[in-house]
């Protein structure tokens, strides 16, 4: 991509971050220098660029069930704001979904072409988003993921590791379950998939799958923490948000595009010795 103008928006998130390995010399936009829910300021700010990799969301799934319109405003209207841009200036956008936009009561993994019907606030967001970006008739390439982590910022994984260090004992949900990401891992391989001209919707995760009380172990585990954690079912852990209970997504086009994806573990044990937690 030497000599085209690439833009990550979104900066200061946990995806963003990851992409400053992966696309160093992009231009990293946070909400203060671009928001893309503002029309006018996405048109201005996109103007000469070949790529826009989308990593603003809004992502808090409980905080969307009372706050949907806020949540569609980033998820759907600032979607469509870039989508109309890249469009009209025939620049491509990379963007990213969710699991959550599937039910969660499938018994085998979700593959991208399967309908979509989310539970909740936040999937219905996300949702919007991709049907926007695909009606905007722009360059696109959209990939959904699940469980993301990294070894900066909030997420389950840093979550776990604090208090699977400061508690005795802990309960974990164990039914539900899906596909832990690597925020490093889905950043390279979205822009393996980007650069091996792969468009249209894809999923990527890490290889494998879990529930959230294997995730929690393995990370108490790796650490060398000795917590006792117990599992526990979803209604004994009530949350605003319904959660799907199987959101395990097909990765067989990505690896045929791009090669096989590395288990879970694997990439979780890359993560634990570099985690930033207090």
């Amino acid at each position: 991509m030497s000599g085209q103008r690439v833009i990550v928006t979104g900066d200061g998130g946990m995806l963003a971050r990851a992409f400053r390995a992966v696309v160093p010399d992009a231009e990293f936009l946070g909400i203060d220098a671009l928001d893309i829910t503002n029309a006018a300021a996405v048109n201005a700010r996109l103007k000469g660029a070949a790529t826009v990799i989308n990593c603003a969301a809004y992502t808090n799934v409980d905080g969307a069930e009372s706050e949907e319109a806020a949540a569609h405003l980033v998820n759907a209207d600032g979607p469509a704001n870039l989508a109309a841009a890249c469009k009209a200036q025939n620049a491509t956008l990379l963007h990213f979904s969710t699991d959550y936009v599937f039910p969660g009561n499938a018994t085998e993994p979700y593959t991208p072409e399967q309908a979509i019907d989310p539970l909740g606030a936040y999937g219905r967001t996300k949702a919007e988003g991709e049907h926007r970006i695909r009606e905007s008739g722009c360059d696109y390439l959209i990939v959904r993921t699940s469980w993301l982590y990294a070894p900066w910022a909030k997420n389950f994984v840093s979550t776990m590791a604090m208090l699977t260090r400061d508690k005795d004992a802990l309960k974990v949900v164990n039914d539900q379950r899906g596909r832990p990401t690597s925020a490093e891992h889905l950043a390279a391989t979205a822009w393996a998939l980007f650069m091996a001209g792969e468009r249209g919707t894809h999923h990527v995760t890490d290889g494998g799958e879990c529930t959230w009380f294997d995730l929690a172990c393995a990370v108490r585990d790796g650490l060398g923490h000795t917590c006792n954690i117990t599992p526990c079912t979803t209604d004994e852990f009530p949350r605003p948000a319904p959660r799907p209970a199987y959101s395990v997504l097909d990765l067989t086009e990505t690896e045929r595009a791009v090669g096989g994806m590395p288990g879970w573990r694997e990439n979780l044990a890359a993560v634990l010795p570099r985690l930033e937690i207090d």
